[in-house]
Order: structure tokens, then C-alpha cells, then sequence
């Protein structure tokens, strides 16, 4: 029988003799470009920049980079037409895990301004909370390009304490690819030996169904 470990160290020589002519090959390339070629690439990557910057003003203008309360049930239609990434959480005033959630959604909003992030207390959304069957506060609703991504329920996915960090609230949403993230969506942040700990996690699309109940969240009922 082969040895484990030879086999894994066999696959790792050629993953690397893989990246390496990959590198050899770009490295290549680039040494090949004239200036013609050059300036192309500049010319590029400027109009990236310009587009990218039209993009951040557009957001801006439409209140990205500042967490705000939508007063009524067809702002949040309309934020979810203006805006292609919204982050939307329901909420009520005397329910203490809902403040915990505003506290870090002010700190993420002017982090990602990339995303809308608002909330929208459910006695004044009584139409929207039952058509979304939200049943456990806080929720947060995942909205892309006009469509329900996905629920945040309760803090079950956070940890299951009250203490959690903004850092792990950021990975849970960018799981629903609503926000810009550069870190391992398989690895639960701040756990484990290595400062993570990884998780068999599934991205998923929500069109329907009631949210479960949690015995770590309020209920709304």
C-alpha cells in the first residue's frame, strides 16, 4: 500500500510545479510587452479606477456608508431597487439583541459602503415582517440584485453568546455574497488554534418558509 504521506507530498510537488510554470508563463508575457502594450494596460486599469470611484459616489448618494432606519414599509422596497446589496435588519426598540446588532452594523456600514445597511422596526412593517415570515428577532435580510439571499436569525449563526465580534457578524454576511470579503468564508473567525476554526458551511438562497425559532433570540410574536 502506498505511504499517505508520500502520496501528499508527491501532490504538493506537482501543485507547485503547476504555479510555477503558470508564474514562468507571466513572467514571460510581461517581458514580451512593448510600450504600445504597456500603455494599453495602463489605459485600462485607469478607466477601471474612474469607474470603480463613479461607482463609490453613486453609492454615497444613494445614503451607503451610514446605517439608517427606513420610517415605512416602501423604503425598503425602493432601497432594495436603488441598491444592488442591501442589509436590512428587523428589529424592536425594548429587545436588547437587536441593539447589540446596531452597534455593529454602524461599524460595518461605513466599512463596506459597497452595501446598503439599514433596519426597519417591525411594529411599523407589519405587511413586510409577515410576507418575509420573520418570527425571531434580530434578523437581518440578505438582499441581492432585488432578491432575498439569505437570513440572519437570532445569533445562532455568530456563536450562539451575545458577545460576539463585528469580524464574525462581517463573515456571516459576506457568506451571502452581499458584501465585498477578502477572508475564508470556510472558516469561522477568532476560533481554533490557527485563529480559525473551519466549518462545513452552504451558501443558500431564501425564497420562502417560515424562520425558525431560536431559543438564543426574542421572539416577535
Amino acid at each position: 500500500m502506498a505511504n499517505p504521506n508520500a502520496v501528499v507530498e508527491q501532490q504538493l510537488v506537482a501543485a507547485t510545479q503547476i504555479i510555477e510554470r503558470q508564474l514562468d508563463a507571466e513572467i514571460e508575457r510581461l517581458d514580451n510587452l512593448d510600450a504600445e502594450d504597456l500603455d494599453a494596460i495602463r489605459r485600462d486599469r485607469l478607466a477601471a479606477m474612474k469607474k470603480r470611484q463613479q461607482k463609490k459616489q453613486d453609492w454615497i448618494a444613494n445614503g451607503h456608508g451610514e446605517y439608517t432606519e427606513l420610517t415605512e414599509e416602501k423604503e425598503f422596497f425602493e432601497t432594495t431597487k436603488k441598491s444592488e446589496n442591501v442589509v436590512c435588519h428587523f428589529y424592536r426598540d425594548q429587545f436588547m439583541r437587536c441593539k447589540i446588532v446596531d452597534k455593529h452594523l454602524n461599524i460595518l456600514a461605513k466599512k463596506h459602503i459597497e452595501t446598503k445597511f439599514c433596519k426597519i422596526n417591525v411594529e411599523k412593517a407589519p405587511f413586510l415582517t409577515e410576507r418575509l415570515k420573520i418570527r425571531v428577532l434580530p434578523t437581518l435580510c440578505l438582499v441581492k440584485d432585488g432578491k432575498t439571499k439569505d437570513y440572519v436569525v437570532g445569533f445562532t449563526d455568530l456563536g450562539n453568546k451575545d458577545e460576539f465580534t463585528t469580524e464574525v457578524l462581517e463573515w456571516r454576511i459576506a457568506r451571502a455574497d452581499v458584501i465585498e470579503y477578502s477572508g475564508d468564508l470556510m472558516t469561522f473567525p477568532g476560533t481554533g488554534p490557527s485563529g480559525g476554526q473551519r466549518m462545513n458551511v452552504q451558501k443558500k438562497t431564501i425564497r420562502g418558509g417560515r424562520r425558525g425559532d431560536s431559543d438564543d433570540s426574542d421572539d416577535s410574536d
